[in-house]
């Protein structure tokens, strides 16, 4: 449930809590533990235990670093933090190429803004479920709420959009620690020191985690980067050559798609940027 200071909380089968510490061989091995393991302990008294094996993990994010995560919920903000579209669809980038759902929740709804109808049509046309929510006034939170249910999720997004705002709403009695926008930076203050699986009581598992604003794709191969578009996935078939990367390539479904506006250019240019991004890197290997 959370690793911090080589001490290791891990709930039990019959749910209880117990602090662990890690076999020395686990260092000697290069074997990292991180929130979402499975784990075999042996119990040293009711509440203190040993690390014995860490599980194969069926996923695995890089940052922020959890295990057997089944979704990301990303949470951004209209405005204040400014919203980046790069930035959202890098997380989503990272999740597809994770094999992960993803659900976007836009919090702080309840500032001005005119963006609703069209990140609905931009994302939800795309296949991905799109949440407005207000952790301030508690708009939409029961909806976000039902999409944490049962499942164990990561939430990301940069520092400020009000992560932990909403895990309170979600979850009253949790008390995690927020913090206003820096009136300097116009970016969120990092209230969230560590990865930490919480318990929601509709069964669920959520990891509160640091915000950021940079991720590198350096998991990511450029044959496999336009999969994790979903939207280019209806045209791509159409494409002349097989391997088609739908960049300079004649006769390509996608850019045809793309200029009858049936492919958003944001995400069509955001794709190129990583494209461009993930074959430097591949070059430079």
């Amino acid at each position: 449930m959370r690793a911090v200071g080589g001490f290791y909380d891990v709930q039990s089968d019959e749910g209880a809590v117990v602090r662990c510490r890690a076999r020395g061989r686990f260092k000697k091995e290069g074997t990292t533990i991180h929130a979402g393991d499975r784990v075999r302990f042996t119990f040293l008294s009711e509440t203190e235990g040993v690390l014995e094996e860490v599980k194969p993990r069926e996923s695995f994010l890089v940052r922020p670093p959890v295990a057997n995560v089944d979704q990301v919920m990303i949470v951004c903000a209209p405005q204040d933090p400014p919203l980046s579209l790069q930035l959202l669809d890098r997380l989503l980038v990272l999740a597809e190429s994770q094999r992960l759902r993803s659900v976007i929740c836009m919090n702080k709804d309840d500032l001005p803004h005119d963006k609703e109808s069209a990140l609905r049509d931009l994302y939800g046309g795309a296949g991905y479920t799109v949440l407005f929510t207000s952790a301030l006034y508690g708009q939409g939170i029961e909806d976000a709420k039902q999409q944490l249910c049962k499942r164990i999720t990561v939430l990301a997004g940069p520092s400020g959009v009000g992560k932990s705002s909403l895990l309170n709403r979600i979850q009253p009695g949790l008390q995690l620690k927020t913090a206003e926008i820096s009136e300097k930076s116009k970016r969120g203050r990092h209230t969230t020191r560590h990865v930490e699986l919480l318990t929601l009581d509709c069964g669920g598992l959520v990891a509160d985690s640091p915000g950021f604003s940079q991720l590198d794709l350096s998991g990511v191969a450029s044959e496999e980067l336009p999969f994790f578009f979903p939207e280019f996935q209806d045209f791509s078939p159409q494409c002349r050559f097989k391997s088609c990367k739908h960049y300079n390539e004649p006769d390509c479904a996608v850019k045809d798609a793309l200029e009858r506006g049936e492919i958003a250019s944001s995400r069509y240019n955001n794709y190129l940027v990583f494209l461009e991004e993930v074959m430097a890197q591949e070059r430079s290997y």
